[in-house]
């Protein structure tokens, strides 16, 4: 199963038409995106795999619509968070969306922070082949009774790329490369290494807000006390109470893993509140490592961060104004 070259130039042309704004958790992407999608004349579409789901507000640090100061946003609560709503769907999904807001003759700008979804929006997707629900189902029955890293270890024999780079706990992935190399007899990772190929920072926009590593850490321990004191908890308890459970990739969403522990009585209410800001900080580190793996990416200050805008605009002046956003916003957003 080959990957369409012709395909795959028009949708990195596509991709590379937009603009980007990304960063680590509690590094204010949000107020910011909003000041430079107005400078831009840009509409926003998330780009927080979590943002799609409704019912996820305070933990997800989701912009309300009141805080959108005219600025259309796009992929925030699309689905319902029962739902496994995959990596495919997003970009199929925000491709149209890019579709629709260049054709009313706008910018677009991703603003967020999950970094699978970045790369992917910038270097495409292997898609492969359709799921094979009675692979699944062998597999799946396989694991029972046998040690937490069966899948992992299987995985290892025939594509130990992709084992090296999945989590022994992530086990639809896992499923999923072992699906593709019983298809096609060739292991995922050699079709996404088609994939692997970057573009130069200099020939797009993508901009990675930056923060000394103890203010980040302080931004977020702040931000997960303000998420608790504005309701966290009873966002949670809300969820589990639901007639229609919330889907696996929703429950897995930081903070809410955590608190769903605490309401199963697997945790106390102080170690899971601890676990919540231990986890915050150790995927800020992971997003960070992605970020400065990919080649179109630009650093800039989250404290005074500035944009290389081509037009007629004082782009000084621009930047001063976002350096006083920044100074003048006592809120951590996301």
């Amino acid at each position: 199963m080959e990957v369409d070259a012709e395909e795959l130039a028009y949708f990195r042309r596509q991709a590379l038409s937009c603009w980007y704004l990304t960063g680590a958790t509690a590094s204010g992407k949000s107020r910011i995106g909003i000041t430079l999608a107005r400078r831009l004349g840009a509409e926003i579409i998330s780009l927080d795999s979590m943002a799609v789901y409704r019912e996820m507000d305070i933990g997800t640090s989701k912009v309300m619509q009141e805080d959108r100061l005219g600025v259309p946003h796009h992929m925030i609560d699309i689905v319902d968070p029962s739902v496994e709503y995959s990596l495919a769907q997003y970009i199929h999904a925000a491709r149209n969306k890019i579709d629709e807001i260049q054709l009313r003759g706008n910018k677009v700008l991703f603003v967020g922070g999950t970094p699978l979804y970045l790369k992917s929006m910038l270097r495409g997707i292997f898609e492969g082949p359709a799921a094979d629900k009675d692979f699944r189902m062998r597999l799946l029955s396989k694991v029972e009774g046998r040690a937490s890293d069966f899948l992992h270890n299987l995985l290892q024999k025939v594509d130990p790329d992709s084992a090296k780079r999945l989590h022994p706990n992530d086990t639809r992935r896992i499923v999923r490369a072992l699906e593709v190399y019983e298809i096609t007899g060739k292991p995922i990772s050699f079709y996404q290494k088609q994939f692997d190929v970057g573009t130069d920072a200099s020939e797009c926009h993508v901009y990675v807000l930056q923060t000394p590593r103890d203010i980040l850490y302080a931004q977020i321990d702040k931000r997960v006390d303000r998420m608790i004191y504005d309701g966290f908890l009873d966002e949670v308890k809300k969820l589990k109470e639901r007639k229609q459970p919330i889907s696996q990739t929703a429950r897995q969403a930081l903070g809410y893993r955590e608190f769903f522990d605490y309401l199963d009585s697997k945790l106390k209410y102080g170690e899971a509140v601890n676990l919540i800001k231990q986890n915050t900080k150790q995927f800020s580190k992971h997003q960070e490592t992605w970020f400065k793996s990919l080649s179109e990416c630009r650093f800039t200050s989250a404290e005074r961060p500035e944009f290389d805008i081509d037009d007629e605009f004082d782009e000084n002046d621009f930047n001063e104004e976002l350096a006083s956003v920044v100074e003048d916003d006592d809120d951590v957003d996301e």
